[in-house]
């Protein structure tokens, strides 16, 4: 059964220069559906993020979600519209604890005003207590609520991630983008992270845009996976089909033909 078509990209070129960071890039992606953003560095993943989320406004083309032209719209706005995003390096508030990280996220959706804040009324307390409630369900999603007091800097690497990737959720988003989620983790952490995000797909409703350099957690997670080479889209497919793909191996290993598995086991993986 075809699956809700939530973002498309038509076109879409941001040039820094005479650097083309993205060059005419069409994607769609759809909800339920987790699809990898690959390529090698200085590809235009980030930079791609960067425009999705309303940091970067683009040249040309459109991006369209859920109707919604987000050309408009700014970065703050595109958050409340539900579109949500980790980065590369950790952004937690270290000296916050692990709850009021996440509920600092909430409050892009609070209803309440400054004159409830000021005086503490009975809207102020409904709302923060409804909040404080939700954030420990999202704690103990990732076993973490008996550490809901402790600085998130106590955390270790792999536990920061995870606060990290259910902030997002506390937007209460219908996309979320995960920047490099896994870097830095080791093989059990990763495992772990993967079968989070695969969980949260399905529970949440979610879409999920990943870029990701571990290209076995790529290959394990992903239904659909676009390429980028030097901000040009070579490839869309897959797993197994992009695994195959020559400009894809080209783009990663420099080789384009009578490539040796036994020479380039990378491939394999790939």
């Amino acid at each position: 059964m075809p699956k809700e078509v939530i973002l498309t990209l038509q076109n879409i070129s941001l040039h820094f220069g005479g650097i083309k960071a993205i060059n005419d890039v069409s994607m769609q992606f759809e909800n339920q559906k987790i699809t990898a953003v690959i390529g090698p560095n200085g590809a235009g993943k980030t930079t791609l993020f960067n425009i999705i989320t309303g940091n970067y406004k683009p040249q040309t083309g459109s991006l369209t979600f859920k109707n919604i032209d987000l050309n408009k719209h700014d970065c703050h706005e595109i958050t409340k519209l539900g579109i949500a995003r980790t980065f590369q390096n950790i952004r937690l508030f270290k000296n916050l604890s692990v709850l009021d990280n996440l509920k600092v996220a909430f409050h892009v959706g609070t209803k309440y005003g400054p004159v409830d804040i000021l005086f503490k009324n009975s809207a102020f307390k409904h709302e923060e207590k409804i909040i404080e409630e939700e954030a420990m369900t999202l704690l103990r999603l990732i076993k973490l609520e008996h550490k809901k007091d402790l600085p998130a800097a106590s955390l270790s690497y792999g536990e920061q991630r995870k606060l990290e990737l259910v902030r997002t959720l506390a937007t209460k988003p219908k996309i979320i983008l995960l920047d490099e989620p896994a870097a830095g983790m080791n093989p059990t952490e990763t495992k772990e992270l993967t079968e989070l995000i695969k969980k949260i797909k399905v529970d949440f409703n979610l879409a999920i845009i990943l870029i990701e350099h571990d290209m076995g957690l790529v290959m394990d997670m992903s239904d659909e996976i676009y390429v980028l080479d030097y901000g040009v889209l070579i490839a869309q497919g897959k797993p197994s089909e992009i695994q195959k793909n020559p400009q894809v191996i080209q783009a990663y290993l420099g080789i384009s033909e009578g490539i040796n598995e036994e020479e380039h086991p990378e491939v394999i993986s790939l």
